[in-house]
């Protein structure tokens, strides 16, 4: 495991609730929605930790892998995780976590096709 994640401080919180409304448009049927803060916490359990989308943590303050990934995908398209990351690199910019001189590329992502 990369890090060790166990869910957003109440400040932490404070410092990113904003960023979503105070409560979600209704589906209709089904489940309540959960709540912005337990999808949070279980995505950057996800990024910090490194784990696969079945081994997220289950309890009170995390989100189900199929909720997760649905609220990443709908924050993807209309730019509330794009806003997100750029407030956490702002913050860690601002406290100098940050070594700007120094880069990393991980070429699983790559678009270049490997030769056989």
């Amino acid at each position: 495991m990369a890090g060790r994640f166990e869910g957003l401080s109440d400040l932490e919180w404070k410092l990113f609730n904003d960023v979503f409304p105070e409560k979600p448009s209704k589906r209709g049927k089904g489940m309540p929605h959960v709540p912005y803060r337990y999808v949070l916490n279980s995505l950057l359990y996800i990024l910090i930790t490194g784990c696969r989308w079945c081994d997220l943590p289950k309890g009170v303050i995390w989100a189900s892998k199929s909720s997760s990934h649905r609220w990443l995908k709908r924050w993807h398209s209309d730019g509330t995780f794009e806003h997100i990351k750029a407030r956490i690199l702002a913050i860690a910019d601002e406290k100098g976590l940050i070594n700007w001189d120094f880069g990393a590329i991980d070429g699983y992502e790559s678009p270049w096709q490997r030769r056989r």
